[in-house]
């Protein structure tokens, strides 16, 4: 199939330094370009993949007509997204990056995955937030519940994660149980206060119009009218995960966020954030947003830290889970457990459920 597309303005910029931007459509897509004249851009290969190149270039027209401007590099980071997930549509992408009021935040998503993220959680009722830490996951998650709560597209927020140790075992925690599992849930209560003040936030909690509660006191649960997060998902287990996805009732959103390099269960057992994201990989209404270490937007040395992390793991093949997946069953009890008739500390919430 061969078509022409008119580019009226910001043909350089189409182009790109050194022609990237076009090669990249030629070479993700099969197709052959030629600029005829000065303004007319002529696309041939297989019509799915005309189609699809029309469509961005057509958005890219239009966005120039509107006066965006695009800087260096950010089409090229765009117009990747756009031509390998042909879900996303360039304008979205652009769109999903501009300044929003999230309460007292005034937030834009800073990465192409950041935006791709949004995005995905306007037009989801399922997404997955998948990378390291400091990748904006829980606090762009948290800011899209507060925006869906102020334009009353949901009537309630519940926030969740599973009450899991990082690797230590603190044993019996004094006071009510609301103060007992307080500090597991005390980073969702961090981005509320950041977006929220104080004093609404208790009295949204205290009308329960804001929820944040442990994985283990969702089940039996229908979650109608809702915008549900679940957050630290890799310390969930299979079943936890199974039982929390079925929460989601009518008019309700559900955004689902971990870090699988950050696995605190037993090792014995599977996090249930790695078997979701290959059983439910391709079903119509989810959407799977990966994030990796140049969208830390932390410390710079954070990027750092997660690649030389990436880069051992790599090396090594260390982690618990592929371990286990590799070895099997017959797994040896970590060394550093106690004994049975030695526990003193409290169960973990999420044998409650």
């Amino acid at each position: 199939m061969k078509t022409s597309i008119q580019i009226l303005r910001g043909i350089q910029s189409l182009f790109g330094t050194r022609d990237e931007n076009i090669r990249l459509l030629e070479r993700e897509l099969d197709l052959r370009t030629r600029l005829n004249g000065e303004s007319e851009l002529e696309l041939e290969g297989e019509e799915p993949q005309v189609r699809r190149a029309e469509r961005i270039l057509s958005d890219y027209a239009a966005l120039v007509s509107e006066g965006v401007e695009f800087t260096n590099g950010d089409l090229n980071s765009y117009m990747q997204v756009a031509v390998r997930d042909p879900n996303v549509s360039l304008r979205r992408l652009v769109e999903s990056g501009r300044s929003r009021s999230f309460g007292k935040k005034v937030l834009a998503p800073k990465t192409v995955n950041q935006r791709r993220y949004v995005d995905a959680i306007e037009n989801h009722d399922l997404t997955f937030g998948i990378g390291p830490a400091g990748t904006g996951k829980t606090y762009l998650a948290v800011a899209m519940a507060v925006s869906a709560y102020l334009n009353k597209h949901v009537s309630r927020i519940v926030l969740t994660r599973p009450a899991v140790e990082a690797g230590e075992r603190l044993g019996f925690l004094p006071g009510t149980l609301q103060e007992k599992i307080d500090p597991y849930l005390r980073p969702l209560y961090d981005a509320l206060f950041d977006m929220v003040d104080a004093e609404k936030v208790e009295k949204l909690v205290e009308r329960q119009i804001i929820e944040v509660a442990p994985l283990a006191f969702m089940r039996g649960r229908t979650l109608n009218d809702c915008f549900i997060i679940l957050d630290e998902a890799q310390n969930t287990t299979c079943e936890q995960m199974k039982m929390a996805l079925t929460r989601q009732g009518f008019n309700s959103k559900m955004v689902v966020t971990g870090d699988q390099t950050q696995v605190d269960l037993p090792s014995s057992r599977r996090s249930g954030l790695l078997e979701a994201s290959e059983v439910l990989r391709g079903v119509e209404g989810v959407a799977f947003v990966a994030f990796d270490e140049r969208d830390v937007v932390r410390h710079p040395l954070v990027q750092r830290i997660v690649k030389a992390y990436e880069r051992y793991g790599e090396l090594t093949g260390s982690g618990r889970q592929l371990a286990l997946k590799l070895a099997g069953d017959n797994q040896t009890a970590p060394l550093a457990d106690p004994p049975a008739n030695a526990r003193v500390e409290i169960p973990e919430f999420p044998s409650l459920a």
